[in-house]
């Protein structure tokens, strides 16, 4: 295995993403000791350099991080761990650390997607009067219905070459299809799995 390249301090920087969405959740520093203890727990421990000690994520608030992989870049000098995450990753009580916007716009990025995802699961556990995605929840022959139509549309426009209808359509299917599995409870996991067969 390769050997992790410390800095001066004895410290590696470690990239935190949620492993079913790739969200970056955290940013931390990792020792040593911290990197033997993830291997050895499965969780995520980091070297606090305010507080000069070892802590295990999660371990005030509860909400850890169960480690699902860890890779190191090319350099051998970061890491990048993608885990389970329960509750919020911030301490601010944001699932992620990056909110704040400073340039740009996440506009037209892959952000929605983990946005969307935590909005479907609150009308599922939170219905609101009103709301079309708690409508699509109570007519499952509704839901279907609007997955096969929408990919059917998909399909039309790119046929007809016409990019902004596509990309209409395909944001429909991707919303429908986003309800479908969360109402189902199907895991996602399941379905990263059956995509690698497909890496051929």
């Amino acid at each position: 295995m390769t050997d992790l390249k410390l800095d001066k301090d004895g410290l590696i920087p470690a990239v935190v993403q949620d492993h079913l969405t790739n969200e970056v959740l955290m940013v931390a520093w990792v020792n040593r000791e911290a990197f033997e203890l993830m291997k050895v727990t499965g969780y995520t421990h980091f070297w606090s350099r305010s507080r000069q000690r070892i802590w295990r994520k999660g371990e005030e608030s509860g909400h850890v991080q169960k480690i699902i992989s860890m890779q190191i870049d090319c350099d051998a000098d970061t890491l990048l761990i993608r885990v389970k995450q329960t509750g919020p990753a911030c301490h601010t009580g944001s699932p992620s650390c990056f909110n704040e916007v400073i340039y740009g716009s996440v506009d037209g990025t892959m952000s929605v997607i983990p946005e969307l995802g935590r909005v479907l699961t609150d009308r599922l556990e939170n219905p609101k009067e009103g709301s079309y995605t708690c409508l699509l929840y109570s007519n499952e022959n509704k839901m279907c219905k609007k997955v096969v139509e929408e990919a059917g549309e998909f399909v039309l426009a790119l046929k007809d070459r016409n990019d902004d209808e596509a990309a209409w359509e395909l944001a429909d299917l991707i919303y429908h299809t986003m309800v479908a599995v969360t109402r189902s409870g199907l895991p996602m996991e399941k379905v990263y799995e059956k995509l690698a067969e497909r890496k051929k």
